[in-house]
């Protein structure tokens, strides 16, 4: 079953985030839109490169009133000792959430029994809770925020413009379309 327009079910998670220890709930994410990023492990490879560019757009996500919540098996502690030991991890603002017995990861289905780690899962979170957008990569697929970014602004027009869609490669300001018995077989 897709989880496209399922509401985030209920959690509670300990997190690092600018330099304290706090509590991240399922309540935390509606009201927003938000982004759920979960990835493999701290002190790994192609995961401080994924955060690291997350940090870099983070300010972007941020002007479109998105909230990030990076996501891993590892704990709270092992966020702050990774943000402050990597270069690349020091850069991140956002919330990192510690899902050590692996609730959340199985909650959102990315969830890697036999290894106990998550995959690289995304997934985009409307202001009611519900997730419109899901993407999960193999492990040695890194991410690109900058294509992330375009997905959110599409789902937020999405969400403010009924009755439109936006095409593939669609970038804010371009053309929309309506579907209707006119477009049928003609794009």
């Amino acid at each position: 079953m897709s989880l496209i327009n399922t509401e985030v079910k209920p959690f509670k998670a300990q997190a690092f985030k600018a330099g304290q220890f706090i509590e991240v709930t399922d309540a935390d994410l509606k009201g927003k839109w938000s982004v759920v990023f979960f990835y493999p492990a701290d002190f790994t490879f192609v995961c401080p490169t994924e955060l690291e560019d997350l940090a870099d757009n983070y300010a972007a996500f941020q002007k479109l009133g998105v909230e990030i919540y990076s996501v891993s098996t590892d704990t709270h502690f092992a966020h702050k000792a990774w943000h402050d030991t990597s270069d690349a991890v020091k850069k991140i603002n956002y919330t990192m959430v510690g899902d050590p017995t692996g609730a959340i990861s199985r909650n959102f289905e990315v969830m890697i029994e036999e290894a106990g780690l998550a995959d690289r899962g995304t997934f985009v979170i409307d202001p009611a809770g519900k997730i419109q957008i899901v993407e999960i990569n193999a492990g040695g697929i890194g991410r690109d925020a900058s294509e992330l970014l375009r997905k959110v602004k599409a789902a937020q027009y999405v969400a403010a413009h009924p009755g439109e869609v936006c095409p593939a490669k669609w970038k804010e300001g371009e053309k929309t379309l309506a579907p209707s018995l006119d477009l049928v077989g003609k794009i």
